[in-house]
């Protein structure tokens, strides 16, 4: 935990007085108060959470973490366990969405596996990071040991600290079966029942879904974690690749870095680290707002607003991809457009 807590120790408010100078100007740019809204909004956060008075937002990174899940064995997901590899290679082919969409954004990919069922074949681009060959099945027990979602989180900081040399940080997932772990720790953290909180993940049907709620309430009662204890959640409803990147989530606090989160996995993960520090939760931009039901619940908690509703589900940080490109737009109006005594324009 050592690790851990000096994190937590070095995460700051945000800078309300550099937020003050940033509405200052924001007021003064050749436009109506207030009339670019959200952008305005996010600008002035983003002065907040870098402490800088002119910030930067050109370097975008995103880390898509990748473990597998023993609860698949219980049929919670429409795809086999195998995908979860699979898709780990076409990530790193750059064939999949996220690819894509960071080509699109100008950002940048980083892809880790964090305790995917095989071994992976070591190659450019890919980080290895493996704490396990999948968790085990939470339906029989819990998925990890404590001293293992530890090492989880602090390998998330150590990612963070190695390789988030951005201006702003994207947390995406890859694992078949990883809804489920998060609708438990979603319904644990909150005290929300289950299956207000649990979807259809990659597209199960109606019975396979109130079979899913089933397997999440067996795992809720036979684990029994301890709500006030988010490590203790993780570790016993939990994955590998959550707690990575709950940790990643600490770390770019603690550097004043902002960190976009994209769906129900990732978010869960932010919740993980929300219930060790809620100083966390202003560093956090909620990107879209998932299909998943659980989703919005858990943005609820930490007072958090999605950015876009597009009817997204896919993860891998695909949402938080084009929330970037609308924070960096923010920041850009806010640095870039003439206040209005520079264009020699009349106020009101």
């Amino acid at each position: 935990m050592k690790k851990i807590q000096e994190t937590l120790n070095k995460i700051q408010p945000l800078d309300v007085e550099l937020m003050k100078k940033a509405q200052a100007r924001l007021d003064r740019l050749t436009k109506p108060q207030g009339s670019l809204g959200k952008l305005e909004e996010f600008a002035k956060k983003i002065v907040g959470i870098t402490g800088q008075e002119r910030p930067s937002l050109e370097k975008k990174i995103i880390f898509t973490l990748a473990g597998d899940h023993g609860v698949v064995r219980e049929g919670v997901s429409a795809y086999p366990q195998e995908v979860t590899s699979q898709m780990v290679y076409n990530f790193l082919r750059g064939g999949a969405a996220i690819n894509v969409l960071a080509r699109h954004v100008g950002a940048r990919v980083i892809v880790v596996d964090m305790g995917v069922a095989v071994d992976l074949k070591p190659q450019p681009g890919l980080i290895i990071r493996k704490i396990g060959y999948g968790t085990r099945n939470i339906a029989e027990g819990p998925a990890m040991t404590r001293e293992e979602a530890v090492k989880a989180i602090e390998t998330g900081i150590e990612l963070m600290e190695e390789w988030g040399n951005g201006d702003m940080v994207g947390i995406g997932d890859m694992g078949i079966g990883n809804t489920t772990p998060s609708s438990a720790i979603i319904a644990c953290i909150t005290g929300v029942e289950v299956k207000a909180v649990t979807g259809r993940g990659t597209g199960i049907t109606e019975t396979q879904l109130a079979h899913k709620i089933r397997v999440i309430e067996k795992a809720l009662e036979i684990n029994d974690p301890n709500p006030e204890d988010p490590i203790d959640v993780l570790a016993k409803v939990g994955g590998y690749e959550i707690g990575g990147l709950a940790g990643i989530v600490l770390a770019a606090a603690a550097r004043r870095i902002p960190v976009v989160l994209d769906g129900l996995i990732s978010t869960a993960a932010a919740l993980i680290a929300y219930q060790l520090a809620p100083v966390v939760g202003p560093y956090l931009f909620a990107s879209h707002k998932s299909v998943e039901i659980g989703h919005a619940i858990t943005l609820d908690k930490m007072g958090l607003s999605p950015i876009l509703d597009l009817s997204l589900r896919l993860g891998e940080g695909t949402g938080a991809t084009l929330a970037m490109s609308l924070l960096e737009a923010g920041v850009k109006i806010y640095n870039e457009m003439a206040t209005f005594e520079e264009a020699g324009v009349s106020s009101k």
